[in-house]
């Protein structure tokens, strides 16, 4: 697919996925919700490419839904046709980075408003610009947070302060953002790409198996009792010790150098 309104890019292992209209503070269409899809899916099939991060050009990181798009999010609908809308222009983002079994970064340059918001909140790790600005703003419009703020937000930052941001529309700082636990740090407008990178080629040397295997059991544990959750643990870590990965490990620690991982 070529694409127009998203830039992506890959080297050393490590995805660029940069949401590209800036004059619409990368406001989410269906064609930029298409093309983040499919960079996703390429992600998912490249087998060298291990961690995947998403940032904003311009001043915004996503503000969410494009309400000034005619046969977007302002157009009258009923309620089914509403609900089916969401699911295929919102919804699926959420679920398809959650789904990939590499590490998603939110590098957050700029304004994340309502399912902008919601879909930094679904990467695994957010690292957040000094300039960055964070509001779940449904509520202010007369809308459901229907991209996940319901269930992102609580897991995120407690229940007491999602409930405030959800219900009040108000807006925080990036300093706010990283006291409440939203991010998990703050940096120099000019140096977040880079910090994100660096971060992004730490985690593309670990281990693939062990870290999709480890993903996966993070969500999963979100919703699972304990028993459950071991289970699935003793599953999991039968494949790493059997794994070519777990015998290159011992052995790097033995001749104290840095491993080579191959995922198998």
């Amino acid at each position: 697919m070529e694409y127009e309104t998203i830039r992506f890019e890959t080297e050393g292992g490590v995805a660029l996925l940069t949401l590209d209209r800036p004059e619409r503070l990368n406001a989410m269409n269906r064609q930029l919700s298409d093309e983040v899809i499919d960079a996703i899916d390429c992600v998912r099939r490249d087998a060298e490419t291990r961690v995947l991060v998403l940032t904003g050009a311009g001043r915004a990181f996503c503000a969410g839904g494009d309400v000034r798009t005619g046969d977007e999010v302002g157009v009258r609908r009923t309620a089914i046709e509403a609900r089916d809308w969401l699911r295929e222009m919102g919804q699926r983002l959420p679920l398809a980075l959650q789904a990939l079994e590499r590490p998603v970064i939110a590098a957050i340059n700029g304004v994340a408003a309502g399912g902008g918001l919601d879909l930094a909140c679904a990467c695994d790790i957010r690292i957040a610009s000094e300039t960055a600005t964070f509001t779940s703003v449904f509520a202010r419009i007369g809308l459901f947070p229907g991209t996940g703020g319901c269930w992102f937000l609580p897991r995120i930052v407690g229940l007491e302060k999602a409930c405030e941001m959800i219900w009040t529309g108000d807006g925080i700082d990036a300093a706010e953002a990283l006291r409440i636990g939203l991010v998990g740090r703050v940096v120099p407008a000019d140096m977040l790409l880079d910090t994100a990178r660096e971060l992004a080629r730490r985690l593309a040397r670990a281990a693939p198996m062990a870290v999709r295997l480890s993903k996966n059991a993070i969500y999963r544990g979100l919703t699972q009792d304990l028993p459950t959750a071991l289970e699935w643990a003793a599953t999991a870590e039968s494949i790493t010790l059997t794994s070519d990965d777990h015998q290159e490990g011992i052995l790097a620690n033995r001749e104290r150098r840095l491993p080579h991982f191959t995922g198998r």
